[in-house]
């Protein structure tokens, strides 16, 4: 269920909240993420979960 990587996946929420993408541009964290915010954070949570199948 992922809950090892909930850490990083907080730190990854919380960056793409606090992000100026969100903040000033409005967009969602999804499109955020999309566009290459909190990558090194994004990168570290996929790497988490694949390393748990």
């Amino acid at each position: 269920d992922g809950r090892a990587c909930g850490g990083v996946k907080e730190d990854l929420r919380q960056c793409l909240l606090e992000s100026p993408c969100v903040l000033q541009e409005n967009k969602s964290p999804k499109q955020c993420l999309r566009e290459g915010h909190c990558r090194s954070l994004q990168v570290t949570f996929f790497a988490c979960k694949r390393s748990m199948v």
